[in-house]
């Protein structure tokens, strides 16, 4: 009789052997069915996060469903995927010890009122309660979002202090970015290919240094390192006095100094090299004009920045 006490202890012991091998294949098979991940009802978080388990498990709590419009779990759930993945590739012996589960809150909802979640994503780590690597505590702790962020590698990083060894987690190749990278240069060697001539040539070089040149001495400069308004507040182009400056001053100034600095090339240049008698003296006519219009505006452009300059032409 003193031996039924003892044996019916050794039949519970193994009944309770027998179902945790149970439940610990039953989640093999679904990690391997989700590659790596666990995707878990009610049902399955509860086996999962059985009192008596000799493995441990990671949980993210999500909702990935549209209607819901959580952008911070939809930009955490390829990290979470890949690193997941990631550990699917270590030998079984490890592989089988640690799960990666995933409780959406549409899902599970039991699951999400019994833990009290209000926000998401959030991440549990399970320890495990049994065997070698049994901690003697068997409250889960949280992974930090604010102090790890939702990159893969530090999620790697820290989930690893959690499993038997670490996760072999590698940032994937950056197809896109070296893509672009090489067609940029393919690009640029064809446009130096192509555009070899005219870089070689005097004038595109000559005209980039006198556009230059004149938008500086318009005013860019000042204007940038004062950091003054574009225009005035009653809409106005010009502030009076020669210690102010608008920004849509340096265009005007631009124009007015392009202008009749281009009309004084075309009759150096320009007008010499027409073999019509006709055409020649229209050039005159034409580019004469135009230094005396824009020279006129300029001196009214002059007298509104300096009330007392006496001088006038046509305007």
């Amino acid at each position: 009789m003193p031996f039924l006490p003892l044996l019916a202890l050794c039949f519970v012991s193994l009944a309770r052997v027998v179902a945790s091998d149970s439940v610990h294949q039953q989640l093999v098979a679904l990690a391997a069915a989700g590659k790596g991940v666990i995707k878990l009802n009610s049902t399955s978080f509860d086996l999962l996060t059985a009192p008596s388990r000799h493995w441990s498990a990671s949980v993210v709590f999500t909702s990935l469903d549209p209607r819901n419009g959580c952008e911070p779990c939809k930009g955490f759930d390829p990290s979470w995927t890949a690193v997941a993945r990631a550990w699917s590739k270590v030998p079984q012996v490890h592989r089988d010890s640690h799960f990666f589960g995933l409780v959406d809150f549409v899902d599970s909802p039991r699951v999400i009122r019994s833990l009290g979640l209000q926000s998401a994503p959030t991440l549990y780590n399970y320890p495990p309660t049994e065997g070698p690597r049994a901690t003697g505590k068997s409250d889960f702790w949280a992974y930090d979002f604010t102090a790890n962020g939702f990159e893969p590698a530090p999620l790697a990083e820290r989930l690893s202090k959690a499993t038997p060894i670490p996760i072999p987690y590698s940032a994937p190749f950056a197809w896109d970015r070296w893509g672009t990278i090489t067609a940029g240069l393919l690009a640029l060697g064809v446009a130096l290919r192509l555009g070899s001539p005219i870089l070689l040539s005097v004038w595109p070089w000559a005209i980039s240094t006198i556009v230059v040149s004149l938008v500086m001495t318009s005013g860019y400069m000042f204007t940038r390192i004062r950091e003054s308004p574009w225009m005035g507040r009653d809409g106005g182009w010009i502030v009076p006095g020669t210690q102010n400056q608008f920004g849509r001053e340096v265009q005007l100034v631009f124009a007015i100094y392009g202008t009749l600095a281009f009309s004084f090339v075309m009759l150096i240049m320009v007008v010499p090299r027409q073999r019509s008698a006709f055409t020649q003296r229209l050039h005159v006519y034409f580019w004469t004009a135009c230094i005396l219009v824009v020279y006129s505006i300029l001196i009214v452009f002059i007298k509104v920045k300096n009330g007392r300059y006496p001088f006038r032409l046509l305007l």
